[in-house]
């Protein structure tokens, strides 16, 4: 019998399902994914051992991961919020199968990785403790996924961490997020209309929410805790397309041509004490860097 850990990721397919399975190969471990759809050629790793599922059916679920995982990490869910029936379904009925079919074989750690969106606009730096009030319904299936595994612990023992994650970016991630959209316009020195760029948020380097997760993979005493990954270091919107404008050289942002939303939250950063003093985490690449390396990895890819 191989003495190898044995990873579930669920979304291994994804942005950071695909970097942390590429650190858990470099690790030794044997590496399962789980994801709707095959992974495009820039995320495909030969080692990893890829099932095709729609995590919501929990028929076909079960029959298809029906043996013992040490380690399973859920970062399922769809990426477009546009169809609420489906973000409700991937984030928390997918969830709930999850955790149901684990109860009866269970890990050595499972791991939920939440959203900053569970807060909703709870006044920042943002504890683990607040009570929430999400107002998307991607937070409220988040929220609601975060309420049932808490009770599984009580009830069950369930070997449960949430993560609650904030803005995460780098390399390899699609052109359907802030950083890599602002990259692209900048290197393609493009008009391009945006808010007046006020708004503070969290940006947290792929690099460290890999090592937060797998931080906590070894942490017994983590379990059933909630804890914010991010950098508690908000850096405002505007600064950060200034950033890139100047390293690149090129884009043409129109400050103030988009209006912020009557309900747009101004600030959103979290308290990360949390998870400094359980699972012994904080960020170590700092935003410069982080963007530095994420610019490098597109210009090479020659966009």
């Amino acid at each position: 019998m191989s003495l190898k850990n044995n990873i579930l990721i669920v979304g291994g397919t994804g942005f950071i399902g695909y970097h942390l399975a590429k650190k858990s190969l470099k690790k030794g471990w044997r590496v399962t994914s789980i994801s709707s759809k095959i992974p495009n050629k820039k995320r495909y790793l030969p080692k990893v051992k890829y099932i095709i599922c729609d995590i919501t059916n929990k028929r076909s679920l079960q029959k298809k991961i029906n043996k013992h995982y040490d380690y399973v990490v859920n970062l399922g869910g769809y990426v477009d919020h546009s169809n609420k029936k489906k973000t409700f379904a991937s984030h928390f009925t997918g969830c709930k199968n999850l955790a149901e079919i684990f109860l009866k074989n269970t890990p050595r750690s499972f791991i939920q990785m939440g959203s900053s969106g569970e807060y909703g606009a709870l006044k920042s730096p943002q504890k683990e403790k607040s009570k929430c009030n999400p107002k998307s319904i991607y937070g409220k299936a988040k929220l609601m996924s975060s309420k049932y595994l808490i009770r599984l612990v009580k009830k069950k023992n369930f070997p449960l961490t949430i993560l609650r994650l904030y803005q995460a970016y780098g390399p390899q991630q699609d052109f359907n997020r802030f950083i890599p959209i602002l990259i692209k316009a900048c290197m393609q020195n493009k008009n391009f209309p945006c808010s007046n760029g006020n708004q503070l948020r969290d940006l947290i380097y792929k690099n460290d929410v890999i090592n937060a997760i797998l931080k906590k993979l070894k942490r017994k005493k983590a379990k059933g805790h909630i804890k914010n990954i991010g950098t508690g270091k908000p850096k405002k919107i505007k600064k950060i397309i200034n950033e890139v404008k100047k390293n690149l050289k090129g884009g043409h942002p129109q400050f103030g041509k988009i209006k912020l939303r009557k309900d747009e939250i101004l600030k959103i950063y979290p308290s990360i004490k949390k998870a400094k003093n359980i699972i012994n985490w904080k960020p170590k690449v700092n935003f410069e860097n982080g963007l530095k390396l994420t610019i490098k990895f597109y210009n090479e890819q020659g966009i």
